[in-house]
Formats: C-alpha cells, sequence, structure tokens
C-alpha cells in the first residue's frame, strides 16, 4: 500500500511540474532559437532546408528581446539582425507575435532589405537613431 502511495504521489510531482512550469528564457529568443526573417532580401527569401536559427544575442543577458541585435545562421553564413516581434509577451504594451521576427542588417547598421513584410512594434521609434533606416522601409507600424 505504501509503495503504491509513493508511486501516485511521484507521478503527480512530474505532472504538476510539467504542466505548470512556465520559463521565460525559453520563449525568449536565445542561442539556437529559430526565426523569421520579415524583410525582401534575397538571403532571407530563399527557401533553403534549414531555417534561419540564432547563434549569438548581443547583450550581457544572452536573452534577446524586441529591439536586441543577433547573430544568424542562415543558409550556411553569418549574418547580423535586429528582432523586431517575439512570440514571448513583453513590456507593457507590445504586441505578441505568432513568430519571432527578425530583420537582417549589414555590418554597420543598413538594413539588406528594402521593405519589411509585417508591422513591427511602435517601441523601436523611441530609440530614435539606432533603428531610423528599419523604421523608414517599414510598411505598417503597431
Amino acid at each position: 500500500m505504501a509503495l503504491l502511495q509513493r508511486a501516485l504521489t511521484l507521478s503527480w510531482r512530474t505532472t504538476v511540474k510539467r504542466d505548470l512550469s512556465l520559463s521565460t528564457s525559453c520563449a525568449a529568443i536565445q542561442k539556437m532559437t529559430r526565426v523569421r526573417v520579415v524583410d525582401n532580401s534575397a538571403l532571407g527569401n530563399t527557401p533553403y532546408h534549414k531555417p534561419p536559427r540564432c547563434i549569438h544575442v548581443y547583450n550581457k543577458s544572452g536573452v534577446g528581446k524586441v529591439g536586441d541585435t543577433i547573430l544568424l545562421a542562415i543558409k550556411g553564413q553569418k549574418k547580423k539582425a535586429i528582432i523586431v516581434g517575439q512570440k514571448m509577451p513583453g513590456a507593457c504594451m507590445t504586441p505578441r507575435f505568432d513568430s519571432n521576427n527578425v530583420v537582417l542588417i549589414e555590418d554597420n547598421g543598413n538594413p539588406v532589405g528594402t521593405r519589411i513584410k509585417t508591422p513591427i512594434p511602435a517601441m523601436l521609434k523611441r530609440e530614435e537613431g539606432k533603428y531610423s533606416k528599419v523604421l523608414a522601409i517599414a510598411q505598417t507600424i503597431l
């Protein structure tokens, strides 16, 4: 009887931990996170058998939020990108997207594409000089 009770207790604990374990870092952009390129650059729109993945986040925490710069592995190349949308709910009044969206940029900060296909959050307007070229090619700002 005691053995059966202990087995039920252990299975209940693992079920509760599995169902209630919500980590914020697993939903944010970190290393090996799959992303979607939302600009019209040739590198981001040509089909390839592997999706683009984040290989480095350029901040101290190692977890990328909207507006952070990351390094992507895309089609066997390394490219920098700016995060313009993520699945995880961010700060207050930041929209939540269905996928982790990025815009490819060059080393000097200029965007590679000429249009951004999806809406981007208005919170990028707050840092005027840093994202002005990305905001200029955006069609819709939320």
